[in-house]
């Protein structure tokens, strides 16, 4: 179902393009561009796909963010099968939580691929948000307050913040300047929106406010309007 949500959505909302955009390998992870001509100190918008999609999957919410940043979308490191991947495999058969080796090197080759993207389009992690769904959103969280300093803000669309994680984390300053989206659909059957409801409670824990936006009958996908607030949202983490 995740596959399958980027081509539907594409479809019905025109953000399909004639041509298939360029797969770039120069960086740590594979990924797809859009940028603009000169991307000196402009935001820098990185696509984290979800469990079995690739990096197609988000790349047409593009089109419906703001202008003059730089897109990036890039591929998980673990192949599932041709053009289907993920960051990592779930461990037990209890809550869902991530094997913590495949955890910890998928962040670090998300870090490195931060880092030298930020050298080539000649930015700074102060213009720099990640966008997740679902397995890509688990990443943001992961990321994003492990190593807040890396990031200006993460997004985090149909995700959770995991148990391996969870048990790790206090209150830091480094913390205090993250800036959190979270968008979740109430009826979602993959990741329930208690998960939603959850992270926020441990994020004001932390001494952090995320912006919360809950989505009446929307399941394990993405809406129109929570697009809008996503767009919203980047606009004022990233003014100039």
């Amino acid at each position: 179902m995740i596959k399958r949500f980027a081509l539907a959505f594409m479809l019905v909302s025109g953000l399909a393009h004639g041509a298939d955009p360029v797969l770039h390998t120069d960086l740590p992870l594979n990924y797809l561009e859009q940028a603009p001509t000169v991307t000196r100190d402009k935001p820098l918008v990185i696509f984290l796909h979800g469990y079995g999609s690739n990096e197609s999957d988000l790349f047409g919410l593009r089109d419906q963010l703001p202008e003059g940043y730089t897109y990036l979308s890039v591929r998980a490191p673990q192949t599932l099968e041709e053009g289907s991947y993920q960051w990592f495999h779930k461990q037990g058969d209890g809550a869902y939580d991530g094997v913590t080796t495949e955890l910890a090197s998928s962040r670090q080759t998300l870090h490195d691929f931060i880092d030298k993207a930020i050298d080539k389009y000649h930015t700074k992690p102060s213009k720099v948000v990640l966008v997740g769904f679902s397995q890509g959103a688990i990443m943001s969280y992961e990321l994003g307050l492990r190593e807040p300093q890396s990031v200006k803000g993460i997004a985090v669309l149909s995700g959770k913040i995991l148990p391996v994680l969870q048990k790790e984390l206090k209150q830091s300053k480094e913390l205090e300047s993250l800036s959190i989206f979270i968008g979740h659909g109430m009826d979602d059957p993959r990741l329930p929106f208690t998960d939603a409801s959850e992270a926020q409670r441990i994020l004001h824990e932390l001494g952090l406010t995320p912006d919360f936006h809950a989505y009446a009958d929307l399941g394990h996908s993405i809406s129109k309007t929570e697009i809008e607030d996503l767009n919203a949202w980047l606009g004022d983490v990233l003014a100039p």
